[in-house]
């Protein structure tokens, strides 16, 4: 029996391999993102390589509503979802005085609101069929606060904090729940986070979109509740409990500052 994913964040970076890793599964694939054109562009390619049905939905999700457009529409289409990832996300770089509460508000609505809602619809579904799987994209940011990236690190820590939740609530149901934290990696998010300077970027070999999304979607599958890709980001990750507070806000404040 084919799964179907509802992949958000699908048109670039780590949600673009995770639609590639589903599909070679033999997994139909429903795909959110803003951009029309590169969803059209992996649709055309994933169905003729794989022999999959991709379902594509352009929006917005950091409008207020934007879950419940798409739940209704894959409800209208009669798609059943079975693998939820909630994927799209983005982050901001600067002092927190100084940054932009528009944008800032953006990514909390799509970073936590929004992730939350789809998380709530689909779940409802998932429980009642007695089967499913949720995989929430956080980072390896959720585990320190952020100084210059304080509102992105914030929401991450809301994704790890919910989804170890929500896998606790669910273990006799059916259902596994997943974070996905990754470290740096090689996709847009720094460009658009205007990070590219800063000392955790700038002249390091980074892990690939595909590597993250692989390992991710291997440990969705195995039902993980947290998956920290690289063993230097688990044990840095899993290290900060043993550290004092204030001395991980400086290590943090050294890597997120500009060269």
């Amino acid at each position: 029996m084919k799964n179907t994913a509802l992949i958000t964040g699908a048109s670039n970076g780590i949600g673009l391999e995770l639609a590639k890793v589903h599909a070679s599964k033999g997994g139909d694939l429903v795909l959110v993102a803003r951009n029309k054109s590169k969803l059209d562009e992996l649709k055309t390619e994933l169905e003729k390589q794989f022999k999959v049905s991709v379902y594509t939905i352009d929006k917005d999700l950091s409008v207020t509503n934007a879950a419940q457009e798409i739940y209704d529409e894959t409800n209208k289409q009669n798609i059943q979802v079975d693998y939820l990832i909630n994927n799209a996300g983005f982050g901001d770089f600067g002092m927190f005085v100084e940054t932009d509460w528009n944008k800032e508000l953006q990514m909390i609505n799509l970073n936590i609101t929004t992730l939350t809602h789809f998380t709530k619809l689909y779940l409802h579904d998932m429980v009642s069929r007695r089967s499913g799987k949720i995989m929430n994209v956080a980072s390896t940011a959720a585990f320190q606060s952020g100084p210059t990236m304080a509102v992105y690190c914030a929401t991450k820590a809301y994704v790890l904090s919910f989804t170890e939740a929500l896998s606790n609530e669910l273990r006799d149901k059916g259902i596994t729940v997943t974070a996905l934290c990754p470290g740096a990696t090689e996709t847009g998010f720094q460009v658009a986070g205007g990070m590219e300077e800063s000392e955790l970027f700038k002249g390091k070999k980074l892990p690939t979109a595909i590597e993250v999304a692989e390992y991710g979607y291997t440990s969705m599958i195995k039902g993980k509740s947290v998956a920290i890709h690289g063993i230097m980001n688990y044990i840095m990750a899993n290290s900060i409990r043993f550290i004092p507070r204030s001395m991980v806000l400086k290590v943090s404040r050294k890597l997120l500052d500009k060269a």
